[in-house]
């Protein structure tokens, strides 16, 4: 006979602090799966300013999504389930496989979606990302069932068939949509949206799981020892905001790119008009053989080649709206 559960026993904060860390892992890891994409993928070099290669990044999102978003999540949540009668507590084998389990299936479902890699250049984006999304889906949801299956208490726990496929489900999908996301969230808006969809899907996947749990409690059977909930979190959340200060350091030390800010071109006229931004298109002044993309051929008469070079020296950025080229006579 099922006995008597409560996944709210602390109250409704404990699952909007459970939303709160799956969209932070989330945005987070999408901004260093994005990063990846833009160094070159898992085989790009490091950039001259020795910030992390793209396999680094790579790490880093799995870090982000799968330690904090997935795992820290479940935590989380986790501190809402009592079940009256019986203690609650956790093997912590399983638990530490659990997050094991979380990150290497995120960072192998990113490998496998670069395009860099071997398997990347033999197979297309679409076949690519749903194969990806399955394997890193599936780790995932054995991420969930395995961190449940570190809990002990007295009596024994059993999960509704139906529940888990759905949770399978919703985690296959979960981890497909992050892959894709991951190669087009260019804009921050458009990542912290995506972030707030990840993040209903990993918490939905859990709370999905739980709806499924029926638990048997047996007076007779001995009590639970070992660590509480609040014991394996709070030691969880500093290595947590570790995980995520590391790669927030490195995304802000990185410059800008083009996703970042508006696409705008900058030209330089050759009969001495000075160059200007738009956006898309240049605006040329002046004669109509007047204007060129930056950069232009080097030109012995203008020096603007040189003019532009040295600016670049400089750490000048020639796509600063304020700057302006204007070449020699």
């Amino acid at each position: 006979m099922s006995h008597e559960l409560h996944h709210f026993d602390m109250g409704l904060w404990v699952f909007f602090l459970a939303y709160a860390t799956a969209v932070c892992g989330s945005f987070v890891g999408l901004s260093c799966a994005r990063r990846s994409v833009v160094v070159g993928g898992a085989t790009g070099d490091a950039t001259p300013g020795g910030a992390p290669t793209g396999v680094r990044w790579i790490a880093m999102a799995a870090l982000a999504i799968g330690g904090v978003g997935i795992w820290l999540m479940h935590f989380i949540g986790m501190m809402g389930f009592a079940v009256p009668g019986s203690k609650i507590r956790y093997a912590l084998g399983p638990t530490l496989f659990s997050v094991v389990v979380a990150v290497g299936a995120t960072f192998l479902g990113f490998w496998m979606t670069d395009r860099n890699t071997v398997l990347g250049r033999r197979l297309p984006r679409a076949v690519t990302i749903p194969l990806g999304g399955l394997v890193m889906g599936l780790a995932v949801t054995l991420m969930h069932y395995s961190g449940m299956a570190a809990i002990r208490i007295q009596g024994t726990i059993a999960h509704d068939p139906a529940f888990v496929a759905g949770s399978v489900v919703i985690g296959v999908v979960a981890s497909t949509a992050a892959l894709w996301l991951a190669g087009v969230t260019e804009r921050i808006v458009v990542r912290v949206g995506a972030a707030c969809v990840m993040g209903c899907a990993v918490v939905s996947l859990h709370y999905t799981g739980m709806a499924g749990v029926h638990v048997t409690v047996d007076p007779t059977a001995p009590i639970p020892v070992g660590p509480t909930v609040t014991s394996l979190l709070f030691p969880a959340f500093v290595i947590g905001i570790l995980v995520l200060i590391l790669p927030i350091v490195a995304l802000l030390l990185e410059p800008a790119t083009d996703g970042d800010r508006p696409r705008q071109r900058v030209s330089v006229g050759r009969r001495g008009r000075g160059a200007e931004r738009d956006r898309g298109t240049a605006h040329h002044r002046g004669s109509a053989d007047a204007g060129a993309v930056f950069p232009p051929a080097p030109d012995a008469r203008s020096g603007s080649s040189a003019a532009a070079q040295a600016l670049r020296n400089q750490g000048v950025s020639l796509r600063d709206p304020e700057i302006r080229v204007i070449p020699r006579r």
